[in-house]
């Protein structure tokens, strides 16, 4: 959880402004910050990648609190052109759908796109 939030957390936040909040604002998204915090993202990315290659989550072979951190970003990145970066890291690839598609996930979008 360290991690995420020290590391994975910083980058993923202004990846989400600038790819994500910024154009629904109507503001121009910044490709600087973009391919800077792509890079920050990926150094991150090849840790869980290895991570996930003696586990199946990040910090175990259960899902915990160390997972679900992750959800909200990755639901927003996965879904943006930052997707790229996730999907060259099999592992990680493979962890995203798994997290993603958590029943509970998908009952917390639903009730949020009903808002």
């Amino acid at each position: 959880m360290e991690v995420e939030s020290q590391k994975f957390d910083p980058a993923a936040f202004k990846l989400v402004w600038e790819l994500k909040i910024k154009p629904m604002l109507g503001m121009t998204t910044d490709d600087a910050i973009v391919e800077e915090n792509e890079g920050k993202l990926a150094q991150v990315l090849d840790v869980y990648e290895a991570q996930l290659e003696q586990s199946k989550y990040l910090a175990g072979d259960s899902f915990t609190l160390a997972d679900l951190n992750h959800l909200p970003s990755v639901n927003y990145l996965m879904d943006s052109r930052t997707r790229k970066i996730f999907e060259a890291r099999p592992r990680v690839a493979s962890w995203c759908a798994d997290i993603l598609a958590r029943p509970a996930w998908a009952k917390a979008i639903e009730m949020q796109e009903k808002q």
